[in-house]
């Protein structure tokens, strides 16, 4: 794994957007795979400005969505379809079309699981997957656990999850305690993978990916065993290395 250090959030979102803009420059109709939360945010103000500037052309791209919750409409302010829209969609010229989700209304689970599997082998595999890291060790919502699940499914969010989510929450009991996630072969099929770190708050899962054994017990250790993943760090999140 390629790691890198910088002293500033705002130097890791420019050079995510550069990783971003170099698979665009050499694929215009290249797939991505994209992650919601706090982590990703400035990076995608970086790449709506490249957009902007004439630097970042999405017309031909394809998005894939790490997760969604399962149980909450695409148009409610606490779903990743609405955070995607306003934080980049809305700011570039991607197609409509080309966005692809997870249905979080989808009566059956399993089923809308399997189509959008489906959908990702028939246009993927991802060419640059950007990735975050929960405090335990999470990536999209594939949770520590002693069997790791390869393909998409509906996950049982982590206590330590459903604390770390209460914050976007008006009340603890609307915090979703499911959610539809990419599974962890479908993440490691990406070609490329990108992962961010900021704070001290992420410094022991860190530890755990970079440093620790390979195992369920900190599912983004796996990333080790990937040919080509870059992991980009703030001094805070990378204080324990």
């Amino acid at each position: 794994m390629n790691v890198k250090v910088f002293k500033t959030q705002a130097e890791i979102a420019a050079a995510a957007a550069d990783f971003f803009c170099e698979v665009l420059l050499k694929k215009p109709n290249a797939v991505l795979g994209l992650s919601t939360g706090s982590t990703p945010m400035l990076t995608y103000e970086a790449l709506a400005g490249r957009s902007a500037a004439g630097l970042a052309d999405f017309s031909a791209v394809h998005t894939f969505n790490l997760d969604e919750y399962w149980g909450i409409a695409p148009e409610d302010e606490q779903s990743y379809r609405y955070f995607m829209q306003k934080r980049l969609f809305d700011k570039v010229n991607i197609r409509p079309e080309n966005i692809h989700f997870p249905d979080g209304l989808a009566e059956d689970a399993q089923a809308e699981c399997a189509r959008y599997e489906a959908e990702l082998a028939a246009l993927g595999p991802v060419d640059l997957q950007l990735l975050g890291i929960g405090r335990n060790g999470h990536i999209g919502f594939n949770e520590p656990a002693e069997k790791m699940r390869a393909k998409c499914f509906c996950a049982e969010l982590a206590e330590a999850t459903i604390k770390a989510n209460r914050r976007f929450f008006a009340r603890e009991e609307d915090v979703p305690r499911r959610a539809l996630t990419m599974g962890l072969g479908t993440i490691l099929s990406a070609k490329k993978i990108l992962m961010i770190a900021t704070g001290e708050n992420k410094a022991g899962a860190v530890y755990s990916m970079l440093r620790g054994e390979i195992s369920g017990k900190c599912p983004a250790s796996f990333l080790r065993t990937h040919g080509d993943a870059a992991v980009l760090l703030d001094e805070y999140a990378a204080a324990l290395i």
